[in-house]
């Protein structure tokens, strides 16, 4: 396993890791406050960035070495980064995506969502689902037969997959559970679409997630034949 010797950020592709790809894909549409967490094998991941001198941009570190917070959590403690009140991107490392964020964020600012997710119509096991106004409505896993609802009495509901690209607005924080550390962005995404208005972005982005040591190959072959 690559990942015993290494936190997955920086599995290399084509020798460049993971996470050197994603920082430098942010810094060509002009991002230059960048905050990463971390847990698994930190002090590589800190290292790396030391030794690269953050990439001449203002790199922060959340510190999770003492328990994994999943995404929802993990946002949480971050919260106090976003204070000047700017909507602001969330993505993982994990995601290979030439999507235009760019485009994501003017979509975001014309639609006066508290959050707009990237998806695309896509073949996975877990979808989220809209209505006709491409608002957030809902959740379902394939393989689980599992749905969560957002909001009650919506039909004819558009499954389209989530690219783990978004854009939040800072208030989104004022929905945080009060009691809870550790949870996910699909459940606390879920509550808050019950009172306001998450849109989706669908786009036709190339996309492949390389979470899985088998997509390592397939991921030097996606970079060979993108512009990312």
């Amino acid at each position: 396993m690559l990942t015993n010797s290494i936190p997955k950020a920086l599995v290399a592709i084509n020798d460049i890791p993971l996470l050197e790809l994603i920082i430098r894909r942010l810094m060509r549409f002009g991002i230059k406050d960048i905050i990463i967490n971390v847990h698994y094998m930190a002090a590589q991941i800190e290292l790396f960035l030391e030794k690269n001198n953050n990439f001449g941009i203002n790199i922060v570190i959340s510190d999770e070495k003492e328990k994994v917070l999943e995404t929802g959590g993990g946002l949480k403690k971050a919260q106090h980064f976003f204070d000047d009140r700017q909507p602001f991107l969330l993505c993982n490392t994990d995601i290979l995506c030439d999507i235009d964020i760019h485009e994501l964020q003017k979509e975001h600012l014309k639609n006066n969502a508290i959050a707009t997710l990237a998806v695309q119509d896509r073949k996975t096991s877990r979808y989220f689902l809209f209505n006709e106004k491409m608002e957030l409505c809902g959740w379902k896993n394939i393989k689980a037969d599992e749905i969560k609802a957002a909001r009650e009495n919506e039909s004819g509901l558009e499954m389209l997959a989530f690219s783990s690209f978004q854009i939040l607005e800072p208030r989104i924080f004022d929905y945080l559970p009060k009691n809870k550390e550790v949870f996910s962005n699909v459940d606390f995404f879920l509550k808050v679409a019950e009172t306001e208005i998450i849109k989706a972005y669908v786009h036709n982005a190339n996309w492949l997630d390389v979470g899985t040591p088998e997509n390592i190959l397939q991921a030097e072959l996606f970079l060979k034949r993108i512009d990312f």
